[in-house]
């Protein structure tokens, strides 16, 4: 099992036992067609979608979103002081998410 589905279990059993997956919307439905999951296996694919819509993603996702957010401010600021304080919180960002993976892979050894 790669280290990706061992995150993602670890992840939905977590929020099972915390009862994050109750009373969800859809429970008990079909899936809808997702052709763009064709790419990932169909466990992986059902476990990310119901810890996005259960707001459980790990955090180095989040913090990975939350850079690319603070790239796209950065590039639109022209004041210097601005732009420092903007890179600043890009480098603490980076920084957190780096420390994310680097615990995420530490502990699937």
């Amino acid at each position: 099992m790669s280290w990706l589905n061992k995150l993602a279990e670890r992840q939905i059993a977590k929020a099972r036992a915390k009862g994050a997956l109750q009373g969800l919307k859809g429970e008990g439905q079909p899936l809808p067609d997702r052709p763009g999951d064709a790419f990932i296996s169909a466990g992986d694919a059902v476990g990310f979608r119901i810890m996005a819509e259960a707001g459980v993603l790990p955090e180095e996702i989040t913090l990975k979103k939350q850079a690319a957010a603070q790239r796209a401010h950065l590039a639109t600021l022209t004041d210097p002081t601005e732009r420092k304080a903007a890179m600043a919180e890009l480098a603490r960002l980076e920084m957190r998410q780096a420390i994310a993976e680097e615990a995420r892979r530490k502990f699937l050894r």
